[in-house]
C-alpha cells in the first residue's frame, strides 16, 4: 500500500495542535525555578523542525529569553525563525531566535554550555543509540537541564478496534526500528535509551505519558497519521497491503465520520531538572 502524505513542513504544521495538546505542562513546572538568573534566557531547541517546541515553551516560560534554533534543514529554520515572530514570554517579555543548521548529533558540551535549558519534540525515535549517547552527553557535561518532549513509544489504541490493528503496529514499530544509510533507529525503544544513557551519567530523569488524543475535532489530523502509519507498517510488511487497503477504506471512512478515536502514546522526559 502507498499513501499520499503531506510534505514534512506540512505534516509538522497540522500535528502542531494535537503535539500543544499533549506534552506534559508539570515538567515545565519542574523546570520553570531553574531557568532563573541570566537575562535573557537562553534556550537551545535541537531538531527544531518548524518551531512548534519553542513557540509552545516560550509563552510558558517568563523573562526575556533568547532561543537558539537547531536543525538540518535550512528551509524548516527559516520557517521556525518566522513563526517566531510575535511571540512572547509569558509575561509579555520579548522572546528572540537566532537559527544553526548542521548535524545536532555532534553538538558538544562547549556548544550548549551558555543555555539554561536544552530542548527537543519528536526527536529520539529518529536518532540511533550511538547518536543518543552523543547528545546525551553533551546535554550532561553542559549541566543545563534537558526537556525532551513527544518521543513515540509503539502503543497505538483506535476505538473501535480492528483485528488488524495489532499486526499494523507491530509492522510498523519494525519500520520505526529500520536501518537507514547504516544507520539503525531506535524508534519506539528510544525513550528507555536515553534515560538508562542520562542515568549512567548520575543525571536525574523525570518521564511522563504525553499522549495524542484524537477525535472528531482532529479528523484531518487522524488521516494523515492513519495513511502515514499505514505506509510504513506496508513498506516494512509489503504481505500487509493488500489487508491495508480495505482496512484504509473502513478507517478514513469512520475517520470522516466522526466514529473513529486513536490515543498515540507517546512519553516526555525531563533530565536533570
Amino acid at each position: 500500500m502507498t499513501a499520499e502524505t503531506l510534505p514534512f513542513a506540512d505534516w509538522l504544521r497540522l500535528r502542531e495542535p494535537a503535539d500543544a495538546a499533549a506534552r506534559a505542562e508539570d515538567l515545565v513546572d519542574v523546570v520553570r525555578p531553574r531557568l532563573t538568573g541570566e537575562t535573557p534566557t537562553l534556550v537551545h531547541d535541537l531538531g527544531s523542525g518548524t518551531g512548534s517546541m519553542s513557540r509552545w515553551l516560550a509563552a510558558r516560560l517568563p523573562g526575556p529569553q533568547h532561543w537558539v534554533l537547531h536543525d538540518r534543514d535550512a528551509d524548516l529554520l527559516a520557517r521556525a525563525a518566522e513563526g517566531m515572530a510575535g511571540v512572547t514570554a509569558a509575561d509579555g517579555a520579548p522572546v528572540t531566535v537566532s537559527t544553526r543548521c548542521g548535524d545536532l548529533t555532534r553538538l558538544t558540551a562547549a556548544d550548549l554550555a551558555d543555555g539554561a535549558l536544552v530542548t527537543a519534540s519528536a526527536l529520539l525515535d529518529m536518532l540511533t543509540a550511538e547518536e543518543i549517547e552523543r547528545v546525551v552527553a553533551a546535554c550532561a557535561d553542559a549541566g543545563r537541564p534537558t526537556l525532551f518532549a513527544l518521543s513515540v513509544t509503539g502503543r497505538v489504541r483506535l476505538t473501535p478496534a480492528d483485528p488488524l490493528d495489532a499486526a499494523i503496529e507491530a509492522a510498523f514499530n519494525d519500520h520505526q526500528r529500520r536501518t537507514v544509510d547504516g544507520r539503525r533507529l531506535l524508534g519506539p525503544d528510544a525513550v528507555a535509551a536515553t534515560a538508562a544513557a542520562f542515568a549512567r551519567r548520575g543525571v536525574p530523569v523525570r518521564e511522563r505519558p504525553s499522549p495524542w488524543l484524537l477525535g472528531p475535532e482532529q479528523a484531518d489530523l487522524t488521516a494523515e497519521w492513519l495513511q502515514g502509519w499505514l505506509g510504513a507498517a506496508c513498506e516494512q510488511r509489503p504481505d500487509l497491503a493488500g489487508p491495508a487497503r480495505a482496512y484504509a477504506e473502513r478507517r478514513l471512512a469512520d475517520a470522516a465520520a466522526g466514529r473513529l478515536t486513536v490515543l498515540v502514546e507517546h512519553r516526555d522526559l525531563l533530565a536533570g531538572g
